[in-house]
């Protein structure tokens, strides 16, 4: 494995504090990684994602959001997303010193929820987004859509969402991601729930992931 993982404490208020895997073969290209609202950033998901764009030859930092830097377990406080907000923008900032070809930005769930609306406000900021299992409402409310800033969107976004997701279905979310004026894409993970690689993890998926998001943004 070509993945050297070092940790990351960047000081400067919010800090940036996380884990950055360094391939043997660089390729240029940057990817920020956030966790969900109930993880943080050892989550499977988040490694397993980091190690397989690490292999194809991407510099991955994995961050802890500021509410998680905070508190070691629990939901994010109310109030405090613009916050979070700012620790997206930040680890950005940080990794961006590396004198990348392109950087992107991506997260599972709130971690993914945050990103597309850092971007909505904050167009140019990166190059693409990653949305791992985007939640599209909260289960069983599919009235409460997390929609308001899509036509904001003008970022080019690969959203990443299982079949069995409870936090929305893939026939919601097709019509949902016409509201993003920018180029966008959907790989839909068959069995998937909100985790994508629960107690039974899918042998491809983080091959098909990467495949699919270097044909997606040609890196």
């Amino acid at each position: 494995m070509s993945n050297h993982v070092t940790e990351v404490d960047e000081l400067t208020a919010p800090a940036v504090r996380g884990f950055l895997h360094t391939p043997e073969s660089a390729n240029g290209n940057v990817l920020v990684l956030a966790h969900g609202a109930g993880g943080n950033c050892n989550a499977k998901l988040l490694v397993a994602v980091a190690e397989a764009f690490c292999e194809a030859g991407f510099l991955v930092l994995r961050i802890n959001l500021p509410f998680r830097q905070e508190r070691p377990s629990g939901p994010p406080p109310p109030g405090g997303a613009a916050r979070d907000r700012e620790g997206l923008k930040r680890a950005v900032e940080f990794i961006r010193k590396k004198s990348p070809v392109k950087a992107f930005l991506g997260g599972h769930s709130y971690g993914g929820r945050q990103a597309t609306m850092l971007l909505a406000e904050n167009p140019g900021l990166v190059d693409g987004l990653l949305l791992l299992s985007y939640p599209l409402h909260p289960p069983r409310k599919p009235e409460q859509l997390r929609t308001a800033h899509f036509p904001r969107l003008n970022t080019p976004s690969l959203f990443v969402h299982g079949s069995r997701d409870p936090f929305g279905m893939l026939e919601e979310l097709r019509p949902a991601l016409e509201l993003i004026p920018a180029r966008h894409g959907l790989l839909p993970v068959e069995g998937g729930g909100h985790d994508l690689v629960g107690k039974k993890p899918l042998p491809d998926f983080p091959a098909d992931l990467v495949n699919t998001f270097r044909e997606f943004f040609v890196v």
